[in-house]
């Protein structure tokens, strides 16, 4: 059986290899079909291994070789595959599958296929790392995989001044989050001696209280970065300056949900720390309806989405707050499925009108692009929490469980954020494909995506109808290993809450459809609330005004007075004075032999009165 986990590990890193090899030559599309079919080998042993956990219910260790061994640190490079991880597996092989076939025609006239190729597929092999790995240390190296890829995906087009700003951007606040899981395995080290899934949760519990908090809020700051939660949310929006396919990965399987996962992996450690848990549910919860309050007024295409997943995502902290951590997965699962699908449909609608974002300057593109129409209001309904769609049965046990704990504020807090999300998610639909055309339709070229693309889509799409259906038995799984979560209300309560989350979410998209049906894509005038809104309530600004601005004056003056003025200075005199001594003493190197002679005796009897002195004292 390993060797199938074999395959589903090194499937994509053969992938990365070979299409390096090609990395500078033209395009060459076979390149693409190869790495798209190692991904989906990949992922057809990754069914095999769900197959085999789900009927035999254990996990599969492989061992590859010993990597550390320091003193009493014996780290070994090697993989577990158990009932949260193969979830994982699951999602990102089945999402990175349909990307990477999708991606053969969105990237087919780029003159950087094969390196695109060469850095997604490397991207999932990373990400692959990092869910399989059976120790923090083996983790950590998927964990800096995914930001390395991330960082090359984003600045793809690095020529781009946008491009390459959004890439650092992602990089440097991703080493904030990286540092908080550099001090969370110190921590952990220095306390327990091990880096070892199994002997750190086994024996986290006879640690102090003070320091089981100290690595809990270490290990949530690192899963803060990678999944963009306040206030390490900002580069997530700008990440969009990446292809598209890069965006439906980034946002769907890859990079921002390894903090969720994390938090997951690690729920012994936050079962014993409530007070750091509720915290986290009450920044899931904010993080949930600050994003989505964005999402409401921006006109990008692509940002609209990336918000709405940085909204979904504060849905899962919310509920791994609350300790639901099987609800939590579970709303990645099926949330993985209809934003990918989303995502790819935009990329349809972006490829159809030359590159352009702005909603403003589309609408009426549904008779032109029905597939994709489709394909963007299935998902859509699924984000808003429609029944019978995946995202109505996870959302609503979020908010279940949310309940449950008594946590009226935060409940209420995330059935607002389900309205926001279901009116901002139709309001892009509505300018997108129904208002009336904004362009010049007559000599306009919009057209709907190829057959490889659509095709691409379509099981990202089946599985948004009837992924949800599956909530019983996804739960009966994974809490063999995660800690089963209770919901302690009767059906009369259930129905209620399952009643006003769908009221909600329906009245949030009638009231979009009403207001756009019969709308001018010209958008009304900015009052103060909206302008907030667009400016994204300020921060960046702020973050420029109070951190970036001077920590660059401060890097100057570091540059100036320590960099050049002290150490260069510093360097150079001593270049100075070994050359200006050399100098000196070059006359002594005459090749005279009676100079070499008499300099021999002076040197040997400087050593003797050396020795003597040495000797009387």
């Amino acid at each position: 059986m390993e060797k199938f986990l074999y395959i589903a590990l090194f499937s994509p890193l053969i992938a990365t290899l070979f299409s390096a090899l090609f990395a500078f030559s033209k395009p060459l599309k076979f390149i693409g079909f190869l790495n798209s079919t190692l991904i989906l080998i990949s992922m057809i042993s990754s069914f095999y291994l769900f197959s085999y956990i789900y009927e035999n219910d254990f996990a599969i260790e492989i061992f590859l070789f010993d990597w550390i061994t320091i003193g009493n640190l014996d780290l070994s490079f090697s993989f577990n595959l158990d009932h949260v991880s193969v979830v994982m597996l699951l999602v990102v092989t089945i999402v990175s599958t349909m990307v990477h076939f999708y991606s053969i025609w969105y990237m087919e006239d780029d003159i950087g296929f094969n390196r695109f190729f060469s850095y997604l597929s490397l991207f999932v092999f990373s990400m692959l790392v990092l869910i399989l790995a059976d120790n923090f240390a083996v983790l950590f190296i998927g964990w800096e995989g995914v930001g390395v890829c991330s960082y090359l995906l984003i600045g793809f087009y690095y020529k781009k001044i946008k491009a390459s700003k959004a890439s650092n951007e992602a990089f440097i606040v991703n080493r904030f989050g990286d540092m908080g899981l550099m001090i969370a395995m110190f921590l952990i080290y220095w306390n327990i001696g091990s880096l070892n899934f199994d002997i750190v949760f086994k024996t986290i519990s006879y640690l102090d209280n003070f320091t089981v908090l100290l690595i809990g809020i270490s290990l949530f700051v690192a899963a803060m970065g990678k999944s963009a939660q306040f206030p390490l949310h900002t580069w997530l929006a700008n990440a969009m300056e990446g292809p598209t396919p890069v965006s439906a990965l980034i946002h769907a399987a890859t990079m921002v949900t390894a903090g969720v996962y994390l938090i997951i992996r690690c729920n012994e450690i936050y079962f014993l720390i409530p007070n750091l848990s509720f915290i986290i549910a009450c920044l899931g919860s904010f993080v949930a309806i600050f994003a989505a309050s964005i999402a409401l007024v921006n006109n990008d295409l692509k940002r609209i989405i990336a918000y709405s997943t940085l909204s979904q995502l504060g849905y899962m902290f919310a509920a791994v707050g609350v300790g639901a951590y099987s609800i939590a997965l579970f709303h990645l699962f099926t949330h993985a499925f209809f934003k990918s699908a989303l995502f790819l449909g935009a990329g349809n609608v972006m490829h159809a009108t030359n590159g352009n974002l702005d909603i403003r300057k589309m609408g009426n593109l549904y008779p032109k692009m029905k597939a994709t129409a489709i394909i963007m209001i299935i998902s859509s309904l699924a984000l808003s929490g429609i029944f019978p769609l995946a995202g109505f049965f996870s959302k609503d046990k979020i908010l279940e469980s949310v309940y449950n704990q008594n946590y009226l504020i935060l409940y209420i807090t995330l059935v607002i954020t389900a309205f926001l999300t279901a009116f901002y998610s139709f309001r892009l639909i509505m300018r997108v494909f129904f208002v009336k055309a904004n362009y010049d339709e007559k000599n306009s070229n919009i057209h709907e995506a190829k057959s490889l693309a659509i095709f691409s889509i379509l099981p990202l799409l089946f599985l948004t109808i009837i992924s949800g259906w599956s909530s019983k038995y996804f739960e009966e799984f994974v809490t063999r290993l995660l800690p089963a979560f209770t919901i302690n209300l009767n059906h009369e309560q259930i129905w209620i809450l399952i009643l006003i989350a769908s009221f909600t979410s329906i009245f949030g998209i009638l009231f979009a459809i009403l207001k756009y049906k019969n709308s001018q894509t010209k958008e009304e005038n900015i009052g103060i609330i909206k302008n907030i809104l667009l400016k994204e309530y300020f921060i960046p600004k702020i973050y420029k005004a109070f951190i970036v601005k001077p920590y660059y004056r401060f890097s100057v003056l570091l540059n100036r007075y320590i960099e050049i003025k002290l150490i260069d200075n510093t360097i150079d005199k001593i270049g100075y004075f070994a050359y200006n001594l050399g100098a000196k003493l070059r006359p002594i190197q005459s090749g005279n032999l009676s100079t070499s002679l008499r300099l021999m005796i002076f040197g040997l009897l400087s050593a003797l009165l050396f020795i003597i002195v040495l000797l009387v004292y």
